[in-house]
């Protein structure tokens, strides 16, 4: 019997495009051994497998992100955030109060004579060499916008006492995010019955998180993993929302006195752990969701803020996958040691958006079940070819396939490794 597993990549609003792909292998009988998720693959990976195979589970998995995530297309339309990025408000309020009543904060609240003076002479200077001198050796110039703007900023803001005073409250207080879903006694968490995960003939789960004390991955399970040194614990609703806190989006998620967040803008597929832990896979299926190609020019600070965040997870997914195939196609030939399954991409179509509303999350079913319906075809046909003796793999891009692209990728990751590993030892910096 074939062993499969499934990498459900990140990339939060693209949840549908994992909701359709699950529809159509469901509509196949393709099932899973062995589930690696993180972000939103983790949190529809999770909530798929907390139904009984008996049950809709496509179906309840789409309105449970339906109604609990996304909003209706009106609303969204005027108010662009999902129903979970809720303000942290007592840890805002707390932080407030600790700020406005700590009295270091108020060492630089007076001005400062000399620094004033400085500023007024640096501005008459900027004021007077826009105009012509005696000698006729510069002529009358415009002031530039960008250098108004810098002015603005240095000159009439940074040195203000009460413009100091409340960016230093909004950016040295103690609030690391803007919105937190780390609320495990909800309505909205308890909705997920973690319970069911643990229970016999559920497959293997795990998803990742970043464990920002030693500053490495960790990885929390259904099941104990022997292998992997990663493990960190059970998957419950902490663990969920930690894999998920996007930095700077979302505040982080403490467990057992560590402290985390995200993990897919570090490893979005989890290979690495998952063939450590599972080595007799005979299959790797790929949901990636997140690509470069869906990336457009931002027209607001809502798509600017979208691409910050999905553009990472776009890049890294793909270097990711790039560089597993690199490494199950030249490491270790004829040692025994190498890894001789097969891998199935499902390719993310590359016209979708990253808006959280319904309009866009039925899109994405539609979208990723027409991109899965296409891998499994082409799977159906390429299977058969599969030699014994080598990793196979279905659907790749043609583009993919150049090992002198995949060489140079190779050599990049090594050289931030060994600057990484150089840097956490406090000699160079990244």
């Amino acid at each position: 019997m074939v062993k499969r597993a499934i990498a459900l990549g990140g990339g939060g609003p693209a949840a549908g495009l994992h909701i359709g792909v699950l529809e159509a292998l469901a509509d196949n009988d393709i099932t899973f051994d062995v589930w690696a998720l993180s972000c939103i693959g983790a949190w529809v990976g999770i909530v798929y497998n907390q139904w009984g195979d008996n049950e809709d589970r496509v179906e309840k998995t789409y309105q449970f992100f339906k109604n609990g995530v996304f909003r209706d297309d009106e609303s969204y339309a005027r108010f662009p955030i999902n129903t979970v990025f809720g303000p942290d408000w007592r840890s805002n309020i707390k932080a407030l109060n600790d700020f406005v009543t700590d009295r270091e904060n108020y060492k630089d609240f007076l001005w400062d004579p000399y620094k004033m003076m400085d500023v007024f002479q640096d501005s008459m200077k900027i004021f007077f060499d826009q105009f012509p001198d005696r000698y006729q050796k510069r002529k009358f110039t415009k002031l530039d916008e960008g250098d108004f703007n810098r002015w603005i900023l240095n000159q009439a803001m940074a040195t203000n006492p009460l413009v100091r005073y409340l960016t230093s409250m909004m950016y040295l207080s103690n609030v690391n995010g803007l919105s937190r879903i780390n609320y495990p006694d909800s309505e909205f968490m308890k909705s997920i019955n973690f319970a069911e995960l643990e229970k016999q003939g559920k497959p293997a789960i795990f998803h990742n998180a970043w464990n920002l004390d030693e500053r490495k991955l960790a990885l929390f399970s259904n099941r104990e993993m022997k292998k992997t040194k990663e493990y960190k614990g059970s998957i419950d609703a902490r663990s969920l929302c930690a894999c998920s806190a996007l930095p700077f989006v979302e505040g982080t998620v403490e467990i057992d006195g560590v402290t985390y967040c995200e993990g897919a803008l570090v490893d979005t597929v989890n290979f690495w752990s998952l063939l450590e832990e599972h080595s007799n896979l005979d299959e790797i299926w790929v949901s990636r969701i997140v690509d470069s190609k869906q990336i457009r020019k931002p027209e607001n600070l809502h798509d600017a803020l979208a691409n910050l965040c999905q553009l990472f997870a776009a890049t890294v997914g793909e270097d990711d996958v790039k560089l597993f195939k690199y490494h199950v196609r030249y490491d270790n030939p004829g040692t025994g040691k190498e890894w001789n399954g097969t891998v199935v991409e499902i390719h993310v179509p590359g016209h979708i958006n990253f808006n959280w509303n319904h309009s866009n999350l039925d899109n994405g079913r539609k979208l990723g079940k027409a991109a899965a319906d296409q891998a499994i075809a082409v799977y159906g046909r390429e299977i058969k070819e599969k030699p014994h003796n080598k990793p196979y793999f279905i659907n790749e891009n043609p583009e993919e396939k150049d090992k002198d692209e995949w060489l140079a990728l190779l050599k990049k990751h090594d050289e931030y490794v060994k600057r990484a590993a150089l840097q956490s030892q406090g000699k160079q910096q990244l």
